[in-house]
């Protein structure tokens, strides 16, 4: 039974001297940050500048569909006054242009939404992809190891480095803006 507790204690020295040798290179601390991308992205200047610039682009078109509204509302408002002193003809021909300048009105709302919809997806899809950049560049100039973004369901101040990266984001932005 001795031969067995000698060679037993043997191999328990052997693996706690690998331990104790492997432990410094398994003990490095890792730099590990967190980043609330939603927040990043609400926050960024680039966003607003993104929606300013699509205000400004989709704004003639939308005084378009407001003009065209307009005339529906009055158009509606005259025939329904008229109405009564109206013929059968006369009121079905402005009857029929109403409906006819009311599925004007939803084309071109429709059509304006969805050109809307698609450019803004556009422009989002952008605006992740150089803030995704953004946070790269700022977790290799800080030395970070891991930075992990969507589907973090908690993460301590102490790892959040959210505000960081929106500061650096704001930096790079008013550096280009301003040339």
């Amino acid at each position: 039974m001795s031969f067995v507790k000698q060679h037993l204690a043997k191999v328990i020295l052997v693996i706690a001297l690998m331990c104790a040798f492997a432990l410094p290179a398994t003990a490095q601390e890792l730099k590990i940050g967190v980043v609330n991308v939603p927040l990043l992205m609400d926050r960024a200047p680039q966003t607003k500048a993104a929606m300013d610039a699509l205000q400004e682009e989709f704004a003639p078109r939308q005084r378009e569909f407001a003009a065209k509204a307009k005339e529906l509302e009055d158009f509606t408002a005259k025939v329904q006054k008229d109405a009564a002193v109206m013929g059968e003809t006369e009121r079905r021909n402005a009857e029929k242009d109403l409906r006819d300048l009311q599925r004007e009105v939803a084309r071109l709302q429709n059509e304006f939404q969805e050109d809307l919809n698609l450019r803004q997806n556009e422009e989002l899809g952008n605006l992740q992809r150089t803030l995704l950049v953004e946070v790269q560049k700022y977790a290799q100039d800080q030395g970070y190891d891991l930075v992990v973004g969507d589907g973090v369901l908690f993460a301590s101040t102490a790892v959040n480095i959210t505000a960081e990266v929106l500061q650096a984001v704001e930096t790079t932005y008013n550096a280009t803006s301003s040339r």
